[in-house]
C-alpha cells in the first residue's frame, strides 16, 4: 500500500490494484497538496512509477498539467541552440557521438566558430521564435583550458555581441567552470547556463568515468553563487531505473536549479550505447509528469530526443507537465521546423515566449 505525502487528506491506495476512479482522486489530492507547497516526497514519488497502463498514465498527465498550470502558467518556454565546437572531446560519455573515446558515426569535427558565424545562427533562431540562445561547446570545461588558449574570452565576446546586436538572450553549456569564470559569465551577460548532471549519482559511473557527478554539482554551485541561473537536467533512456529517475529529480530540486531539460535518448550510432532501445512514448510521459510532481516550478523542458521518441505523441508532454521546448536542430541531430512547433502550441492553447522562473509566476499574469 501508498501512503500519500504527510499533512494531506489523501486515502490510501495501490495505484496497481485501485480503480481508475480511486487513482484519479488520490491523484487530484496529490496535485492539490503540491500546488500548496508540500514538497513530493521520495517514497509517494516512487509509488508513482508503479503507475501502468496508457489510461491511467494519462491520470497522472492530468494531476501533473493540473500542477503546471497553476505554478508555472501556459507560456511555454522557447531557446534554440549552437554547436560552436563539435567533436574529438575528451570526455567518453556513453551517450555522446562527440567522443575522442567513441567518435559517432558521421559526428562532425571542428573548431570554434567565428564571432559572425555564431552571430548570424543567434540571428535565425529569434527569427524562429527562440527567447534564448545557447552556445554549446564540447571538452569538460573552461576550468580544464591550456593557459594559453583564448577560447572563453571569445566566447565572451561573442555574448557581448549577441546582447548588442539582436533580442535573444544568450546562454552558454561550456563545461565545468570555476567561481571566478562564473563570475566573468555573469559581466559578460550570462543570465542562464547549462550543465546536466545527466543522471542520478549512483547511475552516472555507468555512463561516465572521465569525471565525476560530483564536478558536476560544484559548477552548478559556482554558477547559482555569481547569479546565474542553472539550466541542469539530464537524458531518460540510458538503462536507469525509475529509482534513478526520481533520484536525479530530487537533486535537482535540492540544487533548486531554475530550468530542467528532460533529453530523451536518441541513441547514435558508433556510441556504447547505440543498440539502446528507445523509449516507449507512455513510459516518456510517465517521468515527465513524476518530474513536474517533484519539481513544480521548474521550467521543464522537452530537450533532444522528443521528436524521436514521442513522434505524433508530442503534443502530450505538454500536457503532462512540460512548459519550455528546445525549437530547431540540436547539436548532432536535427529537429522538427519552428513553425510545426508553433502549430503545435496554438492547438494546445499555449503561448511561445519565456516561462517564468520558480518563484516569478503570479495567477494574474494570465
Amino acid at each position: 500500500m501508498v501512503q500519500a505525502p504527510p499533512s494531506t487528506k489523501c486515502d490510501r491506495v495501490d495505484p496497481q490494484l485501485s480503480s481508475q476512479a480511486e487513482l484519479k482522486l488520490w491523484l487530484d489530492n496529490l496535485a492539490d497538496s503540491v500546488i500548496a507547497g508540500e514538497l513530493l516526497q521520495r517514497e509517494t514519488a516512487i509509488a508513482l512509477t508503479q503507475i501502468e497502463g496508457q489510461e491511467n498514465i494519462l491520470l497522472l498527465c492530468q494531476a501533473a498539467d493540473k500542477v503546471r498550470q497553476a505554478c508555472c502558467g501556459n507560456t511555454v518556454d522557447l531557446c534554440s541552440i549552437v554547436n560552436v565546437k563539435s567533436g574529438n572531446c575528451s570526455e567518453n560519455c556513453g551517450f555522446c557521438s562527440q567522443s575522442a573515446h567513441h567518435p559517432g558515426n558521421d559526428s562532425p569535427i571542428y573548431g570554434l566558430k567565428s564571432e559572425t558565424e555564431i552571430i548570424a545562427q543567434a540571428k535565425a533562431a529569434e527569427a524562429a521564435g527562440a527567447k534564448r540562445f545557447c552556445l554549446v561547446s564540447q571538452g569538460r570545461g573552461p576550468k580544464y583550458a591550456n593557459s594559453k588558449s583564448t577560447e572563453f574570452e571569445q566566447i565572451l565576446a561573442t555574448v557581448k555581441q549577441i546582447l548588442a546586436q539582436t533580442n535573444i538572450k544568450p546562454c552558454c553549456a561550456l563545461g565545468e567552470v570555476t567561481p571566478e569564470q562564473a563570475q566573468a559569465l555573469k559581466a559578460a551577460g550570462v543570465t542562464r547556463y547549462n550543465h546536466n548532471l545527466e543522471a542520478a549519482e549512483d547511475f552516472f559511473p555507468q555512463i561516465v568515468t572521465t569525471h565525476s557527478w560530483r564536478d558536476r554539482v560544484a559548477t552548478i554551485k559556482n554558477l547559482k553563487a555569481a547569479g546565474i541561473q542553472a539550466c541542469s537536467g539530464g537524458i531518460m533512456g540510458l538503462g536507469e531505473s525509475w529509482e534513478d529517475r526520481v533520484d536525479l529529480a530530487l537533486a535537482l530540486r535540492e540544487l533548486e536549479v531554475e530550468s530542467v531539460p528532460l533529453n530523451l535518448l536518441n541513441a547514435r550510432a558508433g556510441t556504447p550505447l547505440s543498440d539502446r532501445p528507445k523509449l516507449d512514448p507512455y513510459e516518456a510521459l510517465k517521468a515527465i509528469a513524476i518530474f513536474r510532481l517533484i519539481l513544480p516550478k521548474q521550467i521543464l523542458r522537452y530537450a533532444g530526443g522528443r521528436e524521436a521518441v514521442m513522434g505524433e505523441l508530442q503534443a502530450l508532454g505538454l500536457k503532462a507537465g512540460i512548459n519550455a521546448m528546445l525549437v530547431g536542430h540540436y547539436l548532432t541531430t536535427m529537429g522538427q521546423p519552428p513553425e510545426q512547433d508553433r502549430a503545435m502550441l496554438k492547438e494546445l492553447g499555449l503561448t511561445g515566449g519565456e516561462a517564468p522562473i520558480p518563484g516569478e509566476w503570479q495567477q494574474d499574469r494570465e
